[in-house]
């Protein structure tokens, strides 16, 4: 651990609980809010638990399958079972009704597919879409996962890291190239992840599926990054970036109401309403 890291965790976090099942929870808690592999002394350091209580609980989280050793045998990771968890949690959660008639609703006021993303490592999750009753569409059911360096989404998301966090998350895995338009080299997408920024809107303009186009922004979170893109997809003969860029008002009124809805939970979830 570096001096930075002993300055951020100078207050030790709290692995706290009246049971073992809840400090297992808060350990967790902890881990979900890294982005990056982390060691067993590393927590040592930050939560202050000692070694020998935390070794254990690591190893009941890795046989759980909430995490994974690395092949250092030294770091960790999130495994395949906590993933799931979190994505199972986005896919159902309970404001999804309401989300869905927003998406509705923006669907027939443009008159194309209208879908609800989430990050999930690398990839695009699809956690709603709404179809348009016009021939010629593409079905990408929720469920679905895109590559997030070729999708208008995925670039969003990408923008709103470090370039160290997009470092880390990008440059271990290929760029695979979907169609001719795929950015497949670094610093190219970060100059892409710069003008997203300054526009506050991305486009897919045939990179993931050749003859789709599509045009998404994020939705408005108070106070810190946001995990929930929506976004229009179209046939590129019937969707063109010049027609795209008329249809953001519409879309922006749709990612504020999905944020109302969201902060509106969040606030029934603290008061208990």
């Amino acid at each position: 651990m570096n001096k930075t890291d002993r300055t951020r965790f100078s207050e030790p976090e709290r692995i706290d609980g009246h049971t073992p099942a809840l400090r297992l929870f808060a350990l967790l808690e902890v881990i979900a809010g890294k982005n990056q592999f982390f060691t067993l002394q590393g927590l040592v350091e930050e939560t202050g638990l000692p070694k020998p209580t935390l070794h254990r609980m690591l190893q009941q989280l890795e046989s759980a399958g909430m995490l994974q050793r690395e092949s250092d045998g030294r770091h960790y990771g999130t495994g395949l079972r906590l993933r799931r968890l979190a994505e199972a949690l986005l896919l159902n959660n309970t404001v999804h009704g309401a989300r869905h008639a927003v998406l509705r609703k923006l669907v027939e006021e443009v008159g194309e597919n209208c879908n609800i993303t989430a990050l999930s490592g690398s990839e695009v999750l699809y956690l709603d879409r709404v179809e348009t009753s016009a021939p010629l569409r593409f079905y990408l059911h929720p469920g679905s996962r895109v590559p997030a360096h070729c999708s208008a989404s995925g670039k969003l998301f990408l923008g709103q890291m470090s370039p160290g966090q997009r470092r880390r998350l990008l440059e271990h895995a290929p760029l695979e190239q979907y169609t001719p338009r795929t950015l497949t080299d670094l610093e190219a997408l970060e100059r892409e992840i710069e003008k997203i920024n300054r526009d506050g809107y991305a486009i897919d303009n045939e990179e993931f599926l050749p003859g789709l186009f599509c045009i998404a922004m994020l939705v408005p979170r108070a106070g810190g990054r946001s995990n929930i893109g929506i976004a229009i997809q179209a046939p590129v003969m019937r969707l063109s970036p010049d027609k795209a860029i008329q249809l953001l008002p519409a879309l922006q009124r749709a990612a504020n109401a999905i944020a109302a809805i969201d902060a509106e939970a969040i606030s029934a979830d603290r008061t208990g309403t």
